[in-house]
C-alpha cells in the first residue's frame, strides 16, 4: 500500500471536467493492438526494471492508438502503438523519472535521430530506445512515402529537441516562464511525430503546401498544445506522487501569477478552453474549402484531441491512491467552455494562432 505524505497530499488537486465537443470513435481492434504491442515492448527490453515494465504494460497503448486514430488499418496502427510504447518508456525511464541531465539527453537523442536518419547503418552501441526506433523507422517504409518519412523525421527532431530543453529545466531550481513552458511542452510531449503519423496510418497524403498553410500549422500546434495541457491537468497528481515533479502548467502558473494551486487550476482550465474554442472555429474555417487529404488530416487532429481524453479517462497509469477505483463518471466531461473568448492569450509564442481566424469569426462565440 502506498503511503502519501501530508505535504504531497496537500498538493493534490481535484479532477476537472473537459470541454471537447468532438465525437468519440474507437477502432474495434483496440484489445488486439494492445496485446501485440505489450509483447513487442517486452521483447525490445526497453526497461531493465521489472516494476517499470509491469507499469508500462498497463498503459493500454492499443487503447490510446485505437481512440486517437480510429480510422486506420491494423498494420500501420500496430506500428503507431509500438511508437507510443517507446515514447512512454523513454519518457519514464530516461527523461522524467530518471532525472536525466541535458547533456545525457543530448547524447541519447542524437543517437535516436541518427538511428532514424540512417536505419540501415546498424549501430551496435545504440541504446534500447534508439534500437527500437530504428526498427520502427524501417517498418515505416512499408506504409509511408519518402515525403512522409521526411516529415516524420523532421517531427522527431522537434520532439527530441524538446526533451533536451525539458531536461535542462528539470535540473534548474526555478520553473520556466509560462511562455517558455508552453513552447517547451508542445515539443517535448511527443505530439509532432504523432500528428505526422495521421496521414500515414490512414493511407493518404497531404501536400506540403496544405500542411504549410498558416491556418493548418496553427491547428497542428493547437493539437500538440491541447494534448500537453490536458495531460498536465489529469496527470499532475500522479507526477507529484511518483517523481515529486512540478514541471507542470499549473505550477508554472503559480509562479507566473504568484497564486495558489487551486487558483492556478482555474486559470489553466480557462486557458485550455479558450484554445479549444479557437481550434473548433479555425477547424471549421479550414474545412470549408479543404480538399480530401487536408480535410481528413484536420478531422484527424480533432480525433486525436478527443481520443487522448477518452483513453486518459480510464487508463490506470494516472490513477493515484487517493482517488477512487473505476471509470470516471460523467464528471469527466462538460458541455460549455470556461472561457469562450476569441481574444488571443497574452503569450507571444502562440498568439499568432488567433491571427488565422477570419475577421467574421471573431465577432461571434461558440
Amino acid at each position: 500500500m502506498t503511503v502519501i505524505s501530508p505535504r504531497r497530499l496537500g498538493q493534490q488537486l481535484p479532477s476537472v471536467p473537459f470541454y471537447c465537443p468532438v465525437p468519440s470513435i474507437v477502432h474495434p481492434s483496440a484489445e488486439a493492438l494492445n496485446d501485440m504491442t505489450v509483447r513487442w515492448m517486452l521483447q525490445q527490453r526497453l526497461d531493465a526494471d521489472d516494476h517499470q515494465r509491469s507499469r508500462l504494460a498497463l498503459c493500454d497503448f492499443g487503447g490510446l492508438t485505437a481512440a486517437t486514430m480510429s480510422y486506420g488499418q491494423l498494420e500501420p496502427l500496430a506500428l503507431m502503438a509500438k511508437f507510443h510504447a517507446v515514447l512512454f518508456s523513454l519518457d519514464d525511464g530516461v527523461c522524467d523519472e530518471a532525472y536525466a541531465t541535458a547533456d545525457s539527453l543530448a547524447q541519447e537523442t542524437a543517437r535516436i535521430i541518427r538511428a532514424i536518419e540512417a536505419p540501415t547503418a546498424h549501430q551496435p552501441d545504440n541504446s534500447p530506445h534508439a534500437a527500437a526506433l530504428r526498427l520502427l523507422r524501417l517498418e515505416l517504409e512499408r506504409y509511408a512515402s519518402r515525403q512522409q518519412i521526411r516529415r516524420w523525421t523532421d517531427a522527431m527532431r522537434v520532439y527530441t529537441s524538446g526533451l533536451v530543453w525539458e531536461a535542462a529545466w528539470r535540473r534548474s531550481p526555478q520553473l520556466p516562464s509560462l511562455n517558455d513552458y508552453v513552447t517547451l511542452w508542445m515539443r517535448a510531449i511527443g505530439m509532432a511525430p504523432s500528428t505526422a503519423m495521421i496521414e500515414i496510418v490512414a493511407g493518404y497524403s497531404v501536400p506540403d503546401n496544405d500542411l504549410e498553410d498558416p491556418r493548418v500549422r496553427a491547428l497542428t500546434e493547437i493539437t500538440w498544445t491541447l494534448v500537453s495541457w490536458d495531460n498536465d491537468l489529469y496527470s499532475r497528481n500522479k507526477e507529484l506522487l511518483r517523481a515529486d515533479d512540478d514541471l507542470n502548467l499549473i505550477d508554472v502558473l503559480c509562479q507566473e501569477l504568484g497564486c495558489e494551486p487551486h487558483h492556478a487550476l482555474q486559470e489553466a482550465v480557462a486557458m485550455r478552453d479558450r484554445v479549444m474554442v479557437l481550434f473548433l472555429r479555425l477547424r471549421d474555417q479550414v474545412l470549408r474549402d479543404a480538399g480530401g487529404g487536408l480535410r481528413r488530416y484536420v478531422q484527424g487532429l480533432g480525433q486525436f484531441i478527443r481520443g487522448h481524453l477518452d483513453w486518459a479517462s480510464v487508463c490506470p497509469r494516472y490513477r493515484v491512491p487517493s482517488e477512487p477505483e473505476g471509470k470516471p463518471d460523467e464528471g469527466w466531461w462538460k458541455q460549455r467552455p470556461a472561457d469562450d473568448s476569441f481574444e488571443p492569450l497574452p503569450l507571444p509564442t502562440i498568439s499568432w494562432w488567433w491571427d488565422q481566424l477570419a475577421v467574421s469569426s471573431r465577432a461571434t462565440s461558440v
